[in-house]
């Protein structure tokens, strides 16, 4: 299974781009990928078949209780096969329906159809509640961007923030869920938590955690009150709409409740809820189903009701709502995904989707309208179709469980509903004489025609012959649900039965529903009632009112002052301090003055203040950026006078390095300032540096006092050359003990230097070489290139050096930053980016990625290391040692050097703009 998890992350990222070479026969070369999976999972058969549970994976995050560990069973078997089924014929019909599309934004779309087919299966085959977190919120990320495909549509766009605004809501619900869950067993296992169902509702959490789980799955699911997004999430491509908001994604909200039955069932109430959410949601799906105007909208509404019946079943007791459940899903996949196929045609070869602006197409698309035909039929469950099997088990789970007839009529009218709406999207737009001639602007192709054809014949196939899906998937699939083995009879006749009566009754008005689709249609369009008060509106009026507030309230806050908002993080950290002390009773510790006092450090001091002075004094910012220098450098020298070479250099680097972007800074601001404080606002400044420096003071002669070295000190300095084989702790801490910190450090870095190449500007071309610079004095403009060469060089040097002397990447990258700084300074920034040859943003990409490929060999040479472990190559005589951290520290060296130059560059050209 990791495997075959492996290969579809894999695949779904390179194999979508020969559609960028091959024209319309791309679907079918991609589809390989999914179809090539279901041949995997299908081999894993007969361990399904036995009712066996298959296990793979190991420790992932140990210390955080996070392992990847997949799981096989009979459930997230049929999941398997609908998802990786559904999806190769999805591919095919994607190669079709793009046509009118560029080859970019086909090899786009299957690219993200495929990753969502890989989240879906990392979803349900996830045995570690936190992984499967990873994967539910990557198919809700993956909704989005397919949703909202159509960047350029608002419609599009808005349908899209709205399905990620639900549903991701329902995400942070499951987040929480699963916390609560850990911290009352003391596991994150799916399977552990289920066996511990009782243990869980009995807990204080247990509430909160039925709550939770109920959130994430009716949000996701489009049940009661969150259905609304579903509809509107048809603004997707119709491939994006029949794999994700028909067949898969919104079977996840089932998926979840399905696997959490016992813990809901093991609560009083648990069941109730599942049953009146499920009531409501299907009277009102099925009304706004009978007020649908197009294919797709009739089809969404009708889903949404079909969800409802799941999760009826779900609540509903006794082994035959399990058997009715896994029935229903399956046949309800397999005819609604056929049905979005032709629903998709029609949309491709008429540009319409409006019942009353079709008509009279199986003339010119037979094939289609054959599909539709089948699959319909199976929907209105008229046997001998699978459809009419799974509604037969629903009627016989609902009079086997011990509710009243209250669910029971609803589901025969909420069916009957659904049988009508199978003959309005089947006579409407194939067989009825439309109002005006149809224009038909492409005809049919196999790629659009086999998928929906496939999957209508399949849901008479499997009823017609059910022995091989009955005992490889739905007995499997049905045990793994209900928790042990039940009997399941996919015949089609089972006499003259109640059951068969009540489908009678469904079918019969259903028809007349058809026949007086357009009364009751009317009727219910002219109650604009419906409209002004449907969720939707609410949901959006909730939105902009949510937007208002949180603009007053950022008004108020984010008032542009950087003053006020020193102060205030002044003021509560001085707060924060105090009361902290206070709570904490410990008494002030003071240093013993037995040194003699050094009176070059006391001068240096003196500088440093001095120069402190100077910058919080001046009205003049050249004057001020002498003073913030001269304070930096003396407080380089007191690190370099106190034993700290490598906080030394760093910190000359960085004074170096702030006197260039000042100076380009300058360049557009004003010199002299204004005074804009008045007297009280000056005296409060003083007043709140004056606690926060004493602050200081308190603190740091306390820490002056405990100077003795820690045992994690200690432990550093004693391992760094015999485990990090080097002589510099401080560079070996970096790059090996915690490297996992530093890449964090990096990566924000590099997050900055993004911001900063969006801010201020991107460098669209580089300018002709004879460009004449900024002028700049003879001598500076002379000696550039030595000083760059020289710069470069040391910034080599220190890199290659760090690990046994003073230095490496974070150094060096600032040395190699001065370097182009001094001759952008003085040949100009356009002579600087060509010495450069790259964008500062390639750079920190680039840098990004060798820190993080430092930390692989190690885990692939030996399984269960931890990522950035490293690997040391030392060949003796005369060359040198070699190691994994090397190339973790040119990664760091990359990464700053194209980020202080994203800053630079940007500045520099805003200078002269």
């Amino acid at each position: 299974m990791l495997i075959l998890l492996l290969v579809s992350l894999i695949g779904s990222c390179l194999l979508p781009q020969v559609a960028r070479f091959v024209g319309r026969g791309a679907g079918f070369i991609v589809a390989l990928l999914p179809f090539g999976l279901l041949a995997g999972f299908v081999a894993l058969a007969p361990v399904v078949e036995r009712g066996w549970v298959r296990g793979e994976g190991g420790p992932w995050v140990p210390t955080l209780g996070i392992d990847f560990t997949l799981r096989l069973d009979g459930f997230s078997f049929l999941f398997c096969l609908l998802i990786t089924g559904i999806g190769g014929l999805v591919t095919i019909y994607s190669g079709g329906y793009l046509t009118n599309k560029s080859r970019r934004d086909r090899t786009r779309f299957l690219t993200l159809i495929l990753l969502f087919m890989t989240a879906m299966l990392g979803t349900v085959l996830a045995e570690n509640l936190l992984l499967l977190i990873m994967f539910w919120e990557a198919t809700s990320i993956l909704s989005f961007l397919l949703i909202g495909f159509d960047h350029r549509s608002a419609r599009a766009r808005r349908a899209a923030l709205m399905a990620l605004q639900v549903t991701a809501g329902g995400g942070l619900a499951l987040v929480a869920a699963v916390l609560m869950i850990a911290s009352v067993i003391g596991s994150y296992s799916m399977a552990e938590a289920v066996s511990r169902a009782p243990e869980i509702v009995a807990s204080p959490l247990g509430l909160p955690i039925l709550i939770a789980i109920m959130l994430a799955a009716f949000t996701k699911s489009a049940q009661f009150p969150f259905h609304f997004w579903l509809p509107n999430a048809m603004q997707a491509p119709t491939p994006a709409s029949a794999f994700l908001h028909s067949a898969t994604m919104v079977k996840l909200g089932i998926y979840l409740l399905a696997r959490f039955e016992p813990v809901i069932a093991a609560s009083s109430w648990g069941r109730n809820v599942l049953v009146g959410t499920a009531c409501i949601t299907m009277i009102v799906a099925a009304v706004q189903a009978l007020r649908a105007e197009s294919f797709k909208a009739a089809l969404a509404y009708s889903t949404i009701a079909s969800l409802g019946i799941l999760v009826l079943l779900i609540g509903l007791d006794g082994p035959r709502a399990s058997v009715a459940m896994i029935g229903f899903l399956l046949a309800h996949a397999l005819y609604k995904a056929a049905l979005f196929f032709c629903a998709g045609a029609v949309l491709h070869a008429t540009g319409k989707g409006a019942f009353r602006s079709l008509g009279g197409l199986w003339r010119t698309m037979p094939f289609t309208a054959a599909a539709c035909v089948l699959a319909s039929l199976s929907m209105a469950g008229i046997p001998p179709f699978l459809g009419f099997i799974s509604k037969e088990f629903l009627f016989e789970a609902q009079l086997a469980s011990s509710w009243e007839l209250v669910p029971l009529t609803i589901a025969v009218l909420v069916n009957a509903v659904m049988v009508g709406v199978a003959g309005v999207v089947t006579l409407r737009p194939f067989f009825l004489r439309p109002a005006h001639p149809v224009e038909m602007l492409h005809g049919e192709s196999i790629s659009l025609v086999a998928p929906p054809l496939l999957l209508a014949v399949l849901g008479l196939v499997i009823s017609l012959d059910p022995e091989w899906i009955t005992s490889v998937a739905l007995r499997p699939a049905v045990a793994a649900v209900y928790g042990r083995v039940v009997e399941v009879d996919l015949s089609v006749w089972h006499g003259l039965t109640p059951i068969l009566a009540l489908s009678a009754v469904v079918v019969t008005i259903g028809v007349l529903i058809t026949r007086f689709w357009r009364r009751i249609h009317m009727t219910l369009r002219s109650r604009a009632r419906i409209d002004r008060y449907s969720l939707e509106s609410l949901w959006e009026r909730g939105l902009i009112t949510l937007f208002r507030l949180a603009t007053r309230i950022t008004a108020a806050i984010e008032n542009g002052d950087q003053r006020r908002y020193i102060a205030a993080t002044l003021t509560g950290f001085i707060a924060l301090a105090l009361w902290s002390a206070l709570a904490a009773g410990a008494p002030l510790r003071w240093p013993l003055l037995d040194e003699q006092i050094r009176v070059g450090e006391l001068m240096i001091g003196v500088t440093a203040v001095a120069g402190a002075v100077v910058a919080a004094r001046s009205r003049n910012a050249l004057a001020a950026m002498v003073g913030v220098g001269l304070t930096g450098f003396a407080v380089a020298i007191t690190f370099l006078m106190n034993g700290a070479p490598d906080l030394a250099l760093t910190q000359f680097a960085v004074e170096a390095l702030l006197v260039v972007l000042l100076t380009a800074l300058l360049m557009v601001l004003p010199l002299l300032r204004p005074d804009t404080r008045s007297r009280r606002e000056h005296a409060t400044d003083a007043m709140i540096a004056l606690a926060f420096g004493g602050l200081m003071l308190v603190a740091l002669i306390d820490m002056g006092a405990g100077h003795r070295a820690s045992a994690v000190s200690e432990w550093f300095g004693r391992m760094s050359l015999a485990a990090g084989k080097g002589y510099n702790v401080v560079n070996v801490i970096l790059v090996d003990f915690r490297a996992f910190d530093t890449l964090g450090e990096i990566a924000v870095i590099a997050v900055a230097a993004v911001l900063a190449g969006s801010l201020l500007g991107r460098r669209r071309g580089i300018q002709p070489a004879d460009t004449p610079p900024d002028t700049v004095h003879f001598s500076f403009a002379t000696a550039s290139g030595v000083l760059f060469a020289l710069l470069m060089l040391a910034s080599l040097i220190i890199l290659w050096r760090g690990h046994n002397q003073p230095g490496g990447g974070f150094v060096g990258g600032l040395a190699a930053a001065l370097a182009f700084a001094v001759l952008s300074l003085a040949l100009g920034v356009t002579r600087a980016e060509t010495m450069l040859r790259l964008q500062p943003l390639t750079l920190v990409g680039a840098g990004l990625a060798l820190a993080v490929i430092a930390g692989l060999p190690a885990m692939l040479r030996a399984p269960g290391t931890p990522f950035l472990s490293h690997l040391w190559w030392e060949p003796g005589g005369l060359l040198p040692k070699l190691s994994t951290t090397q190339l973790f520290d040119i990664g760091v060296y990359l990464v700053v050097l194209g980020a202080v130059l994203s800053f630079l560059f940007g500045l520099q050209r805003e200078a002269r703009r």
